[in-house]
């Protein structure tokens, strides 16, 4: 992937891209607005949700620990899971030890982020998307571009195209003269991947949250699809963010109410599936969890940055965010585009990468995403946090950027080399071009004019009418 500017620039040129983003963005945020204000306890539920997160981080391994012990006397088996390699290795294991072939997935961040689809793939495991929008992205060879709405950039025409071409190729086709009604995409999404939910053994999801004190496992949705993935299959495996956990049922509570209503405006979500281990007869004959590692530790370790791992995936920064609004989100990528993108992503990968250098500066620092966040991450703080960092890292503009105020701090110290700079200045301010040179100040200037040499220093003309 590019830098965010590259890739921002082409986007931005995207109308179709654009009016999608800001249609849905606007539709979402304004519901999300009048679902919060029924609540006059809201900003006590963010304060609470955010002391939660806190607390849970600073003891993150007694948790973990305790989560383990749970999950293994309900039955269950726990594997860790350092980086990506190690998760996709652990999870083909799983499988290929089921004699499938085939998988069926509820929406997981997590194992996007770790490439779980292309490694299945390429071990020659099938791995079905059942989410709606993820079922869009995948079919029409495509990437995520938001955290709740994957598939936000593409309106009700583009996906009834996407339907008709490629359904055929995946199971059951699409409805021949399939309109652009939703109703009439959800009914063809469904039939399709019946007989996916009907024909898998196996199921690998994500989770919304981990209980420690029971070794329960949360998922939220709005479809079912989730409810479908994490009962019918014999053997079902989740992969999850070690964050992810919180201490009690009486901490989920808390989230049970911010987390609809922030992401999908809801007073609660139509499916919340629970689950603690395997019991005889209902559901999953075995469940295995992978704990995902991929980075989180470094960023714990990091007292600013760590805010970000209070994160519970609603996407309403997103959704208030005027870069993300313009830019999408494929310009960000990672799976997590938008604000909480650019200071979560950062910290995964680290960056050494062009893109991941780019990312803490994708943002205009309005502070609008603090303002909804519903666990408080300071999102603007952490941004100029990592641009700090990338400063300090170096790189080409950095290293101009230091060399010029090196030069400008000697020349403030120095008063007589200072007005024979401003002298030199006005002299030849005739010669002087309309826009700064280089690829590093360029850009600033191509939006913007340059001020205009006056024709005597302010010292000169101070000195000759005020003696």
């Amino acid at each position: 992937m590019p830098s965010f500017p590259k890739a921002a620039r082409t986007a931005v040129g995207d109308t179709t891209l654009r009016a999608n983003l800001r249609h849905a963005t606007h539709t979402i945020r304004d519901k999300r607005a009048r679902a919060v204000a029924e609540l006059d306890d809201w900003a006590a539920l963010r304060r609470a949700g955010k002391e939660i997160k806190d607390r849970t981080l600073r003891h993150l391994d007694t948790y973990l620990l305790q989560l383990e012990e749970a999950v293994t006397a309900a039955g269950g088996t726990v594997h860790w899971a350092a980086d990506a390699a190690e998760a996709n290795r652990i999870v083909t294991e799983l499988v290929k030890a089921t004699g499938e072939t085939e998988v069926v997935k509820v929406k997981s961040m997590a194992t996007q982020e770790i490439g779980l689809n292309e490694h299945l793939e390429a071990e020659g495991i099938a791995a079905y998307e059942t989410d709606l929008a993820e079922l869009i992205v995948q079919l029409g060879d495509d990437r995520p571009s938001h955290i709740l709405v994957p598939a936000i950039h593409r309106n009700r025409g583009e996906i009834r195209d996407i339907f008709l071409a490629e359904m055929g190729r995946w199971g059951r086709p699409a409805p021949e003269g399939l309109s652009d009604a939703p109703a009439e995409l959800a009914e063809a999404a469904r039939l399709h991947l019946r007989e996916k939910f009907l024909r898998s053994k196996v199921g690998i999801s994500g989770a919304n949250f981990m209980v420690a004190e029971t070794g329960t496992l949360v998922v939220v949705e709005s479809e079912g699809n989730g409810r479908m993935c994490l009962t019918l299959p014999e053997t079902l495996v989740s992969v999850v963010g070690i964050e992810k956990v919180v201490p009690t049922w009486r901490d989920l509570e808390v989230f049970l109410q911010t987390l609809p209503r922030s992401s999908t405006a809801e007073r609660m979500n139509p499916y919340t599936s629970t689950w603690t281990g395997t019991t005889d007869g209902d559901g999953p004959r075995a469940f295995h969890l992978v704990l995902l590692d991929n980075g989180r530790t470094d960023a714990l370790a990091d007292e600013v940055g760590r805010q970000a791992l209070r994160c519970i995936r609603c996407s309403a920064c997103l959704n208030v965010c005027p870069v993300y609004e313009r830019a999408g989100g494929h310009a960000y990528g990672s799976v997590y585009p938008g604000p909480i993108g650019a200071i979560l992503t950062p910290q995964l990968r680290g960056t050494a990468s062009e893109v991941d250098a780019s990312l803490p500066y994708a943002s205009s620092l309005c502070g609008a995403c603090y303002e909804v966040c519903p666990v408080a991450i300071d999102i603007p703080e952490v941004l100029v946090h990592l641009r700090e960092r990338v400063a300090g890292e170096g790189g080409r503009g950095h290293r101009l950027e230091r060399t010029a105020v090196k030069a400008a701090t000697w020349l403030l110290d120095h008063p007589n080399a200072l007005a024979a700079a401003e002298r030199l200045a006005s002299a030849t301010r005739a010669l002087h071009p309309k826009r700064l040179p280089g690829p590093g100040a360029g850009p600033w200037s191509d939006h913007r004019d340059l001020p205009d040499v006056p024709a005597e220093p302010f010292r000169d003309w101070w000195k000759r009418n005020r003696t």
